[in-house]
């Protein structure tokens, strides 16, 4: 038996070793995660937009060309995509990342 925790057999105390790692693991990406940044754009990049891993727009670019006071609707269609675009890549790459931090493993309601 490991010396490790007193009264846990040897197996258990291995997978409660490899659970603390998993959890550091997890902590890190976290951390990292918040840090991410994704870019998405529409109507062939007239809108950018980019967001963080906090789900935070971090930037909005408009092209003098896209605006039209006659169709603000246009616009608003646009900006929605792009801001999506965004938030679903940086979602895609947070999940990427913790699905490494966790082996590969499905948590519920971890992403």
């Amino acid at each position: 038996m490991s010396k490790g925790f007193p009264g846990i057999p040897g197996n258990m105390q291995e997978m409660l070793k490899q659970a603390q790692k998993m959890q550091e693991r997890l902590l890190k990406a976290q951390e990292e995660a918040a840090n991410l940044t994704a870019e998405g754009s529409a109507g062939g990049g007239m809108v950018k937009a980019v967001a963080n891993g906090k789900n935070q727009v971090t930037s909005l670019s408009i092209e003098r060309e896209v605006v039209n006071p006659d169709d603000v609707d246009m616009l608003q269609d646009l900006v929605i995509a792009a801001v999506n675009e965004a938030f679903q890549k940086v979602q895609e790459t947070v999940k990427s990342e913790m699905a490494k931090a966790t082996g590969g493993m499905n948590i519920p309601g971890l992403f």
